[in-house]
């Protein structure tokens, strides 16, 4: 596949841009590189993000440090128990003109009418108010009433889940994980990452983060993810990644042994969107097989089920993902 010296100017250029974002994000994140990479790699390629970690490690400031960098319009929800439908997409109202007295009904807009949203613990949350966020990923619009309304472009959706309290939790049925492009899991600090954390958030000073780009270059940043090439071997090797984790007989013995459900199509197009936009942030104009393996984890990990023998044994979804990755190569 050829590219014109045009085309290359102008990947080029919007990749500057997510570079940029990249650095600012950098003034107010200490540490944290691969998932702040990650991220931004689901950000700029137009999907969305499950992220897993503990409390206090600045899932929140990231994302909306992140809004900062864009200037686009951040949102907060909570979710919790009672949370229902109506608190994310928003209700009709019935309001009354005093002078007249006439009613006409108004739709007021709920949280999610923002471009850049974090859905807090989504998993403390019931089904019905998870599959009204999920609407809103997937369609790009919220539907009260049967009357549609489409929600503002870039949309990014970060949604959180705390690993430690399961009880009273809601976990995501697996057709709905599925949606996220990303599940990114992030760990503690090191030593000295936390040292410069401590010491730079109890200071009076706070890192100033400005605006790099707005929501017209981000659309253009999709667009580019989509246009930079990905060869043969490429689309070949995601592929064949991907089948490789459905138990079958032509599956590798450690999945037909330890795997109850493989990934989807889906999870194809998640590895090659994710491996252009890594090359764009990677200053290249072309997708390379490294790149597929650099965010195999991120893609798979929620789309790889395995069974009770899995994990009787201890066995996870990373593990099997690394498996793959030695087991299928290039």
């Amino acid at each position: 596949m050829s590219t014109s010296r045009g085309e290359i100017a102008s990947l080029e250029r919007v990749a500057d841009a997510a570079v940029r974002i990249e650095r600012e994000l950098a003034k107010a994140i200490i540490g944290q590189q691969r998932v702040i990479r990650e991220i931004l790699i689901a950000f700029v390629a137009g999907g969305h993000c499950l992220l897993r970690g503990v409390p206090g490690l600045a899932k929140t400031l990231l994302i909306k440090t992140l809004a900062d960098c864009v200037d686009l319009k951040f949102n907060r929800i909570q979710f919790t128990p009672d949370l229902m439908p109506s608190d994310i997409v928003g209700a009709e109202v019935i309001e009354e003109d005093r002078a007249t007295g006439k009613r006409v009904i108004r739709f007021i807009h709920g949280p999610v009418f923002a471009n850049i949203l974090l859905a807090d613990e989504i998993n403390r949350t019931p089904p019905k108010t998870q599959a009204a966020l999920l609407e809103a990923m997937q369609e790009y619009q919220v539907t009260v009433s049967g009357v549609r309304f489409p929600l503002p472009r870039p949309l990014f959706v970060l949604a959180t889940q705390n690993p430690i309290e399961q009880e009273g939790t809601y976990p995501l049925p697996e057709a709905q994980l599925d949606r996220f492009m990303f599940n990114v899991v992030i760990g503690y600090p090191s030593a000295d990452e936390e040292r410069r954390i401590l010491m730079a958030t109890t200071a009076t000073q706070q890192p100033n983060v400005t605006a790099v780009a707005n929501g017209e270059d981000i659309e253009q940043l999709h667009t580019a993810v989509r246009e930079v090439p990905a060869a043969e071997n490429v689309v070949d090797f995601a592929t064949r990644l991907v089948r490789a984790t459905r138990p079958g007989p032509d599956a590798p013995e450690f999945v037909q042994k330890w795997v109850r459900w493989g990934a989807g199509p889906r999870a194809g197009q998640a590895l090659l969107l994710g491996a252009k936009a890594r090359a764009l942030l990677a200053g290249r104009i072309v997708a390379a097989p490294e790149d597929v393996i650099e965010v195999a984890s991120p893609v798979l990990r929620h789309r790889v089920l395995v069974n009770f023998q899995a994990e009787a044994e201890g066995i996870g979804a990373d593990a099997i993902v690394d498996r793959l990755l030695a087991a299928v190569r290039p």
